[in-house]
């Protein structure tokens, strides 16, 4: 394999993630033309089936890079202003004055000022982000809910802003991306999903991505495992969840091999114009819904430095109940690496209701440093 990758360095550090307690985990690693593929542990708990790096995953929030080049492909063609008010687009979603304040921009980068609507859809998260006094209750009880995407809106919208508009730091809301959503079916008669399937999934040449529209994945997945912080034991398969909840900031369905493709055509101005691309590189800070303090730009950020002199990345994560990924190219484009999970939420809260570090939080921080750099 050469310079650069070597393939027994990144099983072992692989099968590492596994033993410290991840059920399966599965990752690809592209240098040039050299590609190591891997993966560790089991699809099934129940059954024992092996992951296998080739599965079809739920890929999370690295939804909202596509959804982000969707809107800049209309930016290009004229039918999006970048910086015009969300109310041009879609009146009365954003009431009164936000609604001219708030700009595709701002919608964006996290910075509109709009607050996430995951707590009041789902009653036992109400008091997030206190995670001690939420409850895992109803992710299963809404596990086949149908939710109207404009409803979600609303929730987000009513609630207390996080901000006012164009102000930073900005505050990370799926609320945001439900709306570019429903800009992408107003400005272009398609819903969200063919929208994107046509104008960024297509020309990227991904033969197994595509936008979640029921409650399946279609061809071989993996199981996934949700703890919601320990608080299910044992964790509890969420493979088969409408993903109405989420759409276009978090449905995806992809592949470690499909995803290293389009984050290295993204950054060599293939999928998106190279003046898009630079508009996606522009960031201000943001907190997560980890609490930290990052920089994003447009539905892209950089990745927060793994070791001294590391190259710079950019790319997403994305979690969904029971799978995570995180999906980084260098910018450069010499080198993609993607790695995905099939359990979420494995931390314990600590007596002050946050996470407590886990081993599994180490070993996949190694392999991250190893997939960037070795």
């Amino acid at each position: 394999m050469g310079n650069g990758l070597d393939p027994a360095a990144l099983d072992a550090a692989l099968e590492a993630v596994h033993r410290a307690g991840m059920p399966g985990v599965f990752a690809e690693v592209r240098d040039g033309d050299r590609v190591w593929r891997g993966a560790a542990g089991v699809a099934d708990a129940e059954t024992g089936r092996p992951v296998t790096a080739g599965l079809r995953h739920r890929v999370g929030s690295v939804t909202k890079t596509f959804t982000a080049a969707a809107v800049l492909r209309q930016v290009e063609a004229g039918t999006v202003g970048l910086d015009a008010p969300v109310s041009r687009y879609l009146p009365g979603l954003v009431p009164g004055g936000r609604g001219d304040a708030v700009t595709v921009r701002m919608l964006l980068n996290h910075t509109s000022g709009l607050a996430e609507y995951l707590p009041y859809a789902y009653p036992s998260l109400k008091a997030f982000p206190d995670l001690a006094a939420t409850g895992p209750e109803s992710l299963e009880e809404l596990r086949f809910t149908r939710f109207d995407p404009v409803e979600l809106i609303g929730m987000g919208v009513a609630a207390p802003p996080v901000g006012e508009p164009g102000g930073t730091p900005g505050v990370y809301s799926n609320t945001n991306y439900l709306l570019l959503g429903q800009l992408l079916e107003k400005v272009t008669g398609l819903p969200a999903e063919r929208c994107i399937a046509r104008d960024v999934i297509g020309p990227a040449g991904l033969r197994d991505t595509g936008l979640a529209v029921g409650a399946h994945i279609e061809g071989p997945h993996s199981r996934l495992y949700e703890a919601w912080f320990r608080m299910i034991d044992p964790p509890r398969d969420h493979s088969v969840h409408d993903m109405s909840w989420v759409g276009p900031s978090a449905s995806l369905i992809s592949t470690v091999a499909d995803l290293n493709r389009f984050y290295a055509l993204l950054l060599a101005g293939e999928v998106v114009a190279p003046s898009s691309l630079a508009e996606m590189r522009r960031t201000v800070p943001v907190i997560s819904q980890e609490g930290r303090t990052i920089d994003y730009g447009l539905g892209l950020h950089p990745l927060e430095p793994l070791g001294p002199g590391q190259d710079a990345y950019w790319g997403h994560g994305g979690t969904v109940w029971g799978g995570g990924t995180l999906a980084m190219a260098r910018a450069d484009g010499s080198r993609q690496w993607c790695v995905a999970v099939n359990l979420q939420r494995w931390n314990e809260l600590d007596a002050s209701g946050r996470p407590q570090p886990h081993a599994i939080d180490a070993a996949l921080a190694d392999f991250h440093r190893l997939a960037a750099n070795g």
